[in-house]
């Protein structure tokens, strides 16, 4: 049995729409907000599994730098600033701690405010 950490056993590809989903469902987990994009919520995310890229979240990566810009729904009431933070720092964290990447921006846009009564 060899101990050898760097022994090539073979190669991992990462499909295309991975990196958007974990940044979709890492926003979900924020409390206030409500929505990525499309109304796609963490229980649809979820059920779905996220075959496709959300439609509100654009990732690029160059090299082994990410850029994430995201459409987000957000509940009335909730502090955008605050929520916004929250959301760049949970997204920033699960990308770097799941791929191995660097992310280097993570751009918010509030999409919506859902009013109480209209989840």
């Amino acid at each position: 049995m060899s101990n050898k950490v760097n022994e090539k056993i073979g190669s991992v590809k990462v499909a295309d729409d991975v990196v958007p989903c974990i940044a979709a469902l890492a926003a979900t987990e924020v409390d206030g907000v409500v929505s990525v994009a499309e109304n796609l919520t963490a229980e649809i995310i979820n059920r779905m599994g996220m075959r496709k890229a959300p439609k509100g979240v654009k990732v690029e990566i160059k090299g082994k730098k990410v850029y994430v810009d995201m459409a987000l729904g957000i509940d009335y009431g909730y502090n955008v600033p605050e929520t916004s933070r929250k959301v760049q720092e949970k997204v920033k964290e699960s990308i770097e701690t799941m791929m191995g990447l660097e992310v280097e921006d993570v751009n918010i846009h509030i999409a919506s405010v859902v009013l109480p009564g209209n989840k």
